[in-house]
């Protein structure tokens, strides 16, 4: 029989691993192996901050009593609720959450048997909460060649802030992606001009060029770097003190904004709130409407998932009114035309009466 001390020294020694997995979990596995990805250590940090919020300001844990009962799906189940109420979060969110407690208690089952059941029932009893599906729209054609024709090209700025839109655009690239772009990663001699963007992960990929978007590019590259071109120059960049550093992207939000309120006034289809990802979500909506296939869609936009490019799957605005179109010259066609019938010969009939 296990006496009271017994009991305490057990409870004391299981938070000490608990703390030690997690602790090594957070620190070495999920910057290391788990993530190359600083966005996603990030929120691997922030959830599991939000979880030792919850276990002590509602649970009332401490160091001195952490348990294997603190991660039972009863907790779970608890935090998930209150992300919701206190935090206000939506269902995405609160998943997203959950999975990375989710993949610290996988961690841990693989350093210590003894904890591997937490995993186990978490997997099989907190399912992901159901999320609204996402209504991904994109920019006209007009109301993009409405925003390209703002920009004074006859300033350096303009020239610049044409030529990185329309780059955004051409490769339906993250924003991040473009600016991370290297002087190196531009193959605009090569047979079949292309780019190589490094996106999330680490993971690259290689996206042609379309001929006026290389003639572009290279009217750039003689602008801003002249003929000494250096491999590891930013292709955007920001002068300070000599230094070439890499544009910003509040830098670029901010210029997106001044030329969507003037693009606007011309085409109301531009909108006020322009970003630098609706140049991605436009190229990946036209795509569809130039019936490319949504494999290799997910493929030039550099999805790890298939999932992910299926918010493009939906019918587009354009081809929803050529379908409409098509229906009604259908419809008309197979009417009888009532004014030809001989009862209707008449003025009653002009009259429609």
């Amino acid at each position: 029989m296990k006496t009271k001390n017994n009991t305490k020294r057990d409870i004391t020694q299981q938070a000490n691993c608990l703390a030690h997995y997690t602790h090594d979990w957070i620190n070495i596995h999920v910057p290391s192996l788990k993530t190359s990805s600083k966005h996603t250590e990030r929120s691997y940090r922030l959830s599991l901050a939000l979880y030792a919020k919850f276990l002590e300001s509602v649970k009332g844990i401490t160091p001195f009593n952490l348990n294997s009962d603190c991660f039972s799906v009863e907790i779970l189940d608890e935090w998930r609720i209150w992300l919701k109420t206190k935090r206000c979060v939506c269902n995405g969110t609160c998943n997203n959450r959950m999975a990375a407690v989710k993949s610290l208690l996988e961690y841990i089952g693989g350093r210590d048997p003894a904890f591997s059941y937490l995993h186990i029932r978490a997997s099989e009893h907190i399912h992901p909460l159901k999320e609204p599906k996402r209504k991904v729209t994109g920019m006209s054609r007009q109301a993009v060649q409405t925003i390209f024709a703002v920009p004074d090209i006859k300033t350096r700025i303009g020239f610049r802030d044409l030529v990185l839109m329309m780059l955004s655009y051409g490769v339906a690239a993250r924003i991040d992606e473009i600016l991370s772009l290297k002087i190196a990663d531009i193959h605009l001699k090569a047979k079949n001009p292309f780019v190589i963007l490094h996106g999330k992960g680490g993971k690259i990929r290689s996206i042609y060029l379309q001929k006026l978007l290389v003639e572009w590019l290279i009217r750039y590259l003689n602008l801003f770097h002249g003929e000494n071109l250096k491999s590891d120059d930013f292709l955007f960049y920001s002068p300070c003190h000599g230094i070439r550093d890499k544009l910003t992207q509040p830098a670029v939000s901010k210029r997106l904004k001044l030329y969507a309120k003037i693009a606007h006034e011309k085409c109301d289809e531009v909108p006020l709130d322009l970003h630098s990802h609706l140049w991605r979500h436009s190229m990946a909506c036209h795509w569809r409407e130039d019936n490319i296939n949504i494999v290799e869609i997910k493929e030039l936009m550099g999805h790890s998932s298939l999932q992910s490019t299926m918010i493009y799957q939906d019918i587009t605005e354009e081809q929803k009114r050529a379908a409409i179109e098509t229906l009604e010259d259908t419809v008309t066609k197979a009417m009888k035309k009532k004014w030809k019938l001989f009862e209707n010969k008449g003025v009653a009939a002009m009259f429609g009466l």
